[in-house]
């Protein structure tokens, strides 16, 4: 079987996600190239899991101090350059596509009648029983047709349906100590000088701020980071707490560590929105709407978060995508999810 991978390519949570099971896809021998779009292609970084990928312009949405802008996206799109890039994707050498919210290889695909699978968090809200808040069914055409697919495999953190599947997080620094008043901030969609200005009421703590306008350098207890996967993984591992917008990866990956976790949703935009809340009613999160340092303060205070042990190893879902039963994902949720409830049920 040969696989196209189509991942989107707007922040790092669908990257990282797809790192996970690159890795899988490898150790198994099975044959896939990459795609990525949505981002200029020398922005990204820390790729090399990924060999030799292509990169496409997409469709990608424009921030602007922590909201989403509308007027701004609009103008960005590319219609032209999108069509184009459809139409010359060599798709019919594959024998299917996996795709994690990327349209150009969905639409390809659909064109050319090559079979889709979806596997993505913005799938997961294609079903009625999963959380939605500040959307409905227009928000729901939206996901169903940006990537078109087959078969969509949400990914979330609870079974809330038959074709939902829990994240794939790789675990790293398993036997490293928290320390207590070390905390990791990644705010991508916020103004870094607002970040710095909140951070700067609480000197007794480390502050390690990832940020995409950020150099590596340090303003007293603000720790100031470019991107780099390696150094976020091992600042990740040590922390205590993490301060994040509401994106589904990162805060898997603080679940998966057992870190504390403030949320801070992208406004106008119900996937983190959703995200924030469906985590705050499950106990397993902290909200804030805006830059708030009461928010904060009282979080800092708050006991370390417990530990949510997803899978690592994506091998059971590698071994569904071979065997090209796309329609029977029934046994392969319940080996998934399984292991979790069981845990869950022990802590409990």
């Amino acid at each position: 079987m040969k696989i196209l991978y189509g991942i989107q390519g707007t922040g790092n949570g669908h990257i990282t996600r797809a790192r996970v099971m690159a890795e899988c896809f490898k150790n198994m021998n099975i044959e896939v190239d990459y795609l990525f779009s949505g981002r200029p292609a020398d922005q990204y970084f820390d790729m090399d899991v990924f060999g030799e990928f292509q990169t496409r312009t997409g469709m990608s949405f424009i921030t602007k101090s922590g909201r989403l802008n509308y007027r701004e996206t609009a103008k960005q799109l590319k219609l032209g350059t999108f069509v184009r890039d459809v139409k010359s994707l060599n798709i019919k050498r594959y024998d299917m596509v996996f795709n994690d919210f990327e349209p150009i290889s969905a639409w390809a695909a659909k064109l050319a009648k090559v079979p889709v699978v979806a596997m993505s968090h913005q799938a997961a809200f294609l079903s009625p029983e999963v959380p939605l808040f500040g959307a409905g069914a227009m928000q729901r055409a939206l996901i169903r047709w940006f990537a078109p697919a087959d078969v969509f495999l949400g990914v979330h953190w609870q079974p809330f349906a038959k074709n939902i599947v829990p994240p794939f997080i790789a675990y790293h620094g398993a036997h490293q100590a928290s320390i207590p008043n070390k905390v990791l901030v990644y705010l991508p969609f916020e103004d870094l000088n607002s970040i710095v200005e909140l951070l700067g009421d609480f000197p007794d703590r480390e502050f390690y701020c990832y940020h995409p306008d950020a150099m590596d350098q340090s303003i007293n207890h603000i720790h100031l980071r470019a991107p780099s996967r390696q150094g976020f993984l091992e600042d990740l591992a040590s922390a205590s707490g993490v301060v994040a917008n509401a994106g589904f990866e990162l805060s898997s990956e603080a679940l998966k560590y057992g870190k504390k976790l403030l949320l801070k949703p992208l406004q106008g935009q119900f996937e983190q929105q959703s995200n924030a809340l469906t985590l705050e009613s499950l106990g397993l999160a902290n909200v804030m709407n805006y830059l708030n340092s009461e928010a904060l303060a009282e979080w800092l205070e708050y006991p370390e978060g417990q530990v949510i042990d997803f899978p690592s190893d994506a091998t059971p879902l590698a071994n569904w995508l071979a065997k090209g039963q796309w329609q029977d994902y029934s046994a392969l949720h319940d080996s998934l999810w399984h292991p979790i409830l069981e845990n869950r049920n022990k802590v409990a």
